[in-house]
């Protein structure tokens, strides 16, 4: 599967914001997810295995619990991909930069402009 296969699932991003966070227990990620999206704890489950499968999660067992992990290396490639179109808005945030350095003087040189 894609890597924008498994980012495409709300569910499943909202996984890994959770595990970027930190090691989760299943049990943790499914009571939040349970509440967020409604959904049954199998389905829960299926979402995570997916995640593991992918290799965007990991998953290590103490005891009876199981701690989920996010694992970087396909996060990196799609950081790679993205890469391409990164220059497209940091070109636009350079220009608000500008502009906004711009009414700033402005508002320094003559207070009637402020907020024009």
């Amino acid at each position: 599967m894609h890597a924008f296969d498994i980012l495409g699932d709300p569910v499943r991003r909202r996984i890994l914001e959770l595990l970027a966070e930190g090691e989760q227990t299943s049990g943790a990620i499914t009571e939040v997810i349970r509440a967020e999206f409604a959904i049954s704890q199998p389905a829960v489950s299926q979402h995570l295995r997916v995640l593991r499968e992918s290799g965007f999660a990991s998953v290590r067992a103490e005891g009876a619990r199981r701690f989920y992990a996010v694992e970087p290396a396909p996060l990196s490639e799609v950081d790679v991909w993205l890469d391409r179109f990164r220059r497209l808005w940091e070109q636009r945030l350079d220009a608000l930069g500008t502009e906004l350095a711009r009414g700033r003087r402005a508002a320094r040189t003559d207070p009637s402009a402020k907020g024009t």
